[in-house]
């Protein structure tokens, strides 16, 4: 059960990195504004983007709970996922099934609790600090593991104190996190950028 169990971590922060890119983000058009599948979950998504951009990363939705929204369409996205993936993965493997709801959960509690508490975001996940703060938006994809940016080149960091301690984004002894980060420097190295506080989304990438 347990090798199932984190077989469907990775499925589900793989799933992370494509629906934030794909379906949150949308895909860019020339000409034209993003396409994405599901254009109310992108223009519920920038107008987080606006919000936190405006009131250093707090994004009082939150705070309203399930009578906002964009909250509301949060959770209701989530337990859709969620509920389907398990009753895919539920023939398959319990680990996967259970996995992918305790993913959709973590992901929540991460998400909302990373913009009630911009400080605590910069420590536990800089990578998502960074996915609304940097200067390119379009990167940093992962929410609760910044696993998959490592895998694909995503991984954008801004400044040294938003850098994490090793690509697994947890906390482990130090030469056990330097080798990891020697072996994804050598493989997977992530970007560096100069962050601007000046810097504004264009126009022409918001959903209005």
């Amino acid at each position: 059960m347990w090798k199932g169990f984190c077989v469907g971590l990775l499925l589900a922060n793989g799933f992370e990195w494509v629906a934030h890119k794909y379906i949150l983000h949308g895909t860019h058009r020339t000409g034209k504004a993003r396409y994405s599948p599901v254009p109310e979950s992108m223009k519920s998504h920038w107008q987080h983007h606006r919000e936190v951009r405006k009131t250093d990363f707090h994004d009082h939705a939150y705070v309203q709970g399930i009578s906002h929204w964009r909250t509301k369409n949060e959770i209701v996205s989530l337990a859709v996922v969620a509920g389907a993936a398990s009753l895919v993965f539920y023939p398959l493997s319990k680990g996967m099934a259970l996995a992918a709801l305790y993913s959709a959960g973590n992901y929540y509690y991460i998400h909302r609790r990373a913009h009630l508490q911009p400080d605590w975001s910069r420590k536990k996940v800089p990578w998502h600090y960074d996915h609304h703060m940097n200067t390119n938006q379009d990167a940093n994809w992962c929410v609760t593991k910044p696993w998959f940016d490592y895998l694909l080149g995503t991984r954008v960091i801004s400044s040294a104190d938003l850098q994490e301690q090793n690509p697994l984004g947890v906390r482990l002894p130090a030469p056990l996190a330097q080798l990891m980060n020697t072996t994804a420097q050598r493989y997977r190295p992530a970007k560096w950028v100069e962050q601007s506080a000046a810097l504004s989304i264009e126009r022409s990438d918001l959903i209005m």
